[in-house]
């Protein structure tokens, strides 16, 4: 399998072309550094992302505050993140950068408020 990827590490977006199997590269070309690689390896391996959302609070001006992961979630694992805090209500007030789930699905990741 092939899979052409940009990288986002640094400003130049090199093109990546990657080739393996699931759960192996065999080849990685295009890449300008090491750094452009690595994350051309972890995107064709196993992608992760930044989650941002919101979750229902009681007590504030708004039905909904915004929140984040605190790293990277496995891409694959989005959605049933989503269900999670979708059922996830907190009180009002919170503090930026406060934890309202922690190790979501035993990632290691906690979901943060973005605001006060």
């Amino acid at each position: 399998m092939e899979k052409k990827i940009t990288c986002i590490v640094c400003p130049v977006g090199c093109e990546i072309t990657v080739t393996g199997d699931t759960g192996r590269v065999d080849k990685i070309e295009g890449a300008q550094c090491h750094r452009g690689e690595d994350y051309a390896q972890e995107e064709f391996i196993d992608p992760k992302r930044i989650l941002t959302t919101t979750v229902k609070i009681k007590g504030y001006s708004l039905p909904v505050i915004s929140v984040r992961s605190s790293k990277p979630v496995p891409k694959r694992l989005l959605f049933d993140c989503m269900k999670i805090i979708k059922e996830k209500e907190v009180q009002a007030p919170v503090t930026m950068g406060q934890v309202v789930i922690e190790n979501i699905l035993d990632t290691g990741v906690d979901i943060i408020t973005t605001k006060c």
